[in-house]
């Protein structure tokens, strides 16, 4: 007894230890985003929202912040329906290379950042499509989508097989089973799995760096900007995009989670 709870401590002070060495940069970012001095030193200066006037007076970050909620926001979308569907055919169906083809869909995440942005700069460019705001949503969107189908398969693992089966012996077609069993049981996992994906996408640099062109995102107008200096302003945006993405993330989480107590409640 004595030794688990000496565990549990030892265990406890290690989380702590990785949070504060995870979360003290960007809680340092957002403290000298307030500073009056130019340069991130201590002694702090005075307390100032001068920098983050000069944010929102900057009609460039402003092309960038709606860039990044216009690439997000599609790529929830195509990502969740392509995720789902994967989920859904990975979940009903057997066929022959059903291993590859499940390791096929979920290889993008594993793949070097740098490596896949680069090979989706060399296919958007072979075929024209390079340097738009869509060449950033599709290669999003093949980024993201095994984030997506790993939350909606987890949900269908949970959903009792026979479930179809009674629907459609009750006298539902398969597009109405979709629609009034599947779907609505797959709810909590689809709206956590599209503020999962706009969070991943929000966030992302190396990919929206190489195909973006001129069509820059909030993660590539930070580079842009500290390149040769240093700027505060710098870490205004970075506290609002850290912000956003916190935000999608833990609804993505209560999302997910709550579906899961009211299931152990009842």
């Amino acid at each position: 007894m004595k030794q688990s709870r000496s565990l549990n401590i030892i265990l406890g002070i290690y989380v702590v230890l990785v949070f504060a060495f995870v979360f003290a940069p960007i809680v340092f970012s957002m403290i000298f985003s307030f500073n009056s001095q130019r340069f991130p030193t201590i002694p702090l200066g005075e307390f100032s929202t001068e920098w983050y006037e000069k944010v929102l007076a900057d009609p460039d970050i402003w092309k960038a912040a709606r860039n990044s909620l216009i690439v997000s926001c599609s790529t929830a979308l195509i990502a969740t329906f392509l995720g789902f569907c994967t989920a859904y055919s990975d979940f009903r169906y057997n066929f022959r290379f059903k291993g590859a083809y499940l390791a096929l869909i979920l290889l993008p995440p594993t793949i070097p950042l740098i490596i896949m942005a680069l090979a989706m700069l060399a296919w958007l460019s072979k075929i024209g499509m390079s340097g738009q705001l869509y060449s950033i949503i599709i290669a999003h969107s093949v980024l993201t989508a095994p984030f997506a189908m790993a939350v909606i398969r987890l949900r269908l693992n949970q959903m009792d097989p026979d479930l179809e089966s009674a629907s459609w012996n009750l006298g539902a077609s398969e597009w109405q089973t979709m629609r009034h069993v599947i779907i609505p049981f797959c709810k909590p996992a689809i709206f956590s799995s599209l503020f999962l994906t706009a969070a991943v996408s929000f966030d992302e640099f190396a990919v929206s760096w190489f195909v973006s062109g001129l069509n820059s995102t909030l993660p590539v107008v930070v580079l842009e900007i500290v390149q040769g200096n240093i700027d505060p302003q710098v870490n205004a945006i970075g506290t609002f995009v850290f912000l956003t993405s916190i935000t999608l993330v833990v609804l993505a989480q209560l999302f997910f989670a709550s579906r899961q107590m009211k299931g152990m409640q009842s």
